[in-house]
């Protein structure tokens, strides 16, 4: 049984930014949202202000990423662009045209034993997956094609993540024939093919940690799944049920205690991450979809705690502390 929601401990707003699509912090104290009208608005934590906005083009800004240096933005049709930092603002170093139709977003990896070692993963075409060094662009592109001709036909590729195994780069990715492949990078081939895990993956996150991750659709389930770890066979696990169909994001906490699901009806639910049992739903966005969940790297000085912030169709960024 759900508890009583918190209240967020501020809403960001401002009459500009419109419909927010993507969060991404850099560092603590920075807050960035792509939106619908293809720009991107950083707003200081300590102040709790937009410092600076800027056009990324016409589409919106469906996802975002900040390296120490760089940040990456994607645009809806799925061209990729690298800004690099100034002093008072971000310089476009290089796009890559995209060519992808679907919602799927792209996944940064950063190498733990080599912070400069960052690799992106975006969508193009239908079912093939770039994998791209951010930090060298004279690097070639790899592309991840599902051309086994015993595969089904796939459809679009719809969400990825990757992460490391036994100090392996695998990538997980959801199609839309419900199909989830799982590539192992060093090779590039397909180790595990699981048919029918969920109809319509919209969104999937996966903590090597303790060995979970979690499914989110356009139904009213979401779906926890597991690897048979020396054979990286995908499991099956439980279903949990929500109220309202449609999960356009799920996050898990770095500290693996909860994760979070955003919705098309609004809601954000907060769910255990050992138990699964859902712990709080928080309806501060009553108007359109939660579209994307972000969660602090460390503490936020100005409310003492890390912070989740969620932004959505109603224009605003709610800020919560579920730690206190």
């Amino acid at each position: 049984m759900a508890v009583l929601p918190p209240d967020p401990v501020f809403s960001l707003r401002c009459p500009e930014m419109g419909a927010v699509y993507s969060l991404c912090f850099h560092e603590n104290e920075r807050l960035l949202a792509g939106t619908l009208k293809g720009n991107v608005f950083l707003w200081d934590l300590q102040t709790n202000r937009c410092g600076l906005h800027f056009e990324v083009s016409k589409e919106a800004v469906t996802n975002l990423h900040h390296t120490p240096d760089r940040l990456v933005t994607q645009e809806k049709g799925g061209t990729v662009t690298m800004w690099s930092m100034t002093n008072t603002c971000y310089v476009r170093e290089r796009s890559i045209p995209g060519n992808h139709l679907g919602y799927c977003r792209t996944a940064l990896h950063t190498n733990p034993n080599n912070t400069n070692e960052q690799l992106l993963f975006y969508p193009c075409g239908e079912s093939t997956i770039g994998v791209l060094h951010v930090t060298d662009p004279a690097a070639p592109t790899q592309m991840l094609v599902p051309d086994d001709p015993q595969l089904p036909k796939l459809g679009t590729v719809t969400c990825f993540k990757p992460f490391e195994c036994a100090s392996q780069l695998f990538l997980l990715a959801g199609y839309e024939s419900g199909h989830f492949l799982t590539w192992d990078l060093s090779s590039g081939v397909i180790v595990d093919v699981m048919a029918d895990l969920a109809p319509e993956p919209m969104t999937v996150d996966y903590d090597p940690v303790t060995n979970r991750g979690i499914v989110g659709t356009a139904s009213d389930k979401l779906t926890a799944i597991s690897y048979q770890r020396q054979s990286m066979q995908l499991q099956r696990g439980p279903e949990l049920s929500i109220k309202n169909a449609g999960v356009n994001i799920v996050r898990i906490r770095g500290d693996q205690k909860v994760f979070t699901s955003g919705g098309w009806d609004g809601r954000i639910r907060i769910f255990s991450w050992k138990s699964l049992r859902p712990l709080a739903v928080l309806t501060q966005h009553k108007q359109g979809a939660v579209m994307d969940i972000a969660y602090s790297p460390q503490e936020v000085s100005m409310w003492r705690a890390p912070i989740m912030a969620a932004a959505g169709m109603d224009g605003q960024i709610s800020l919560w502390d579920l730690y206190n």
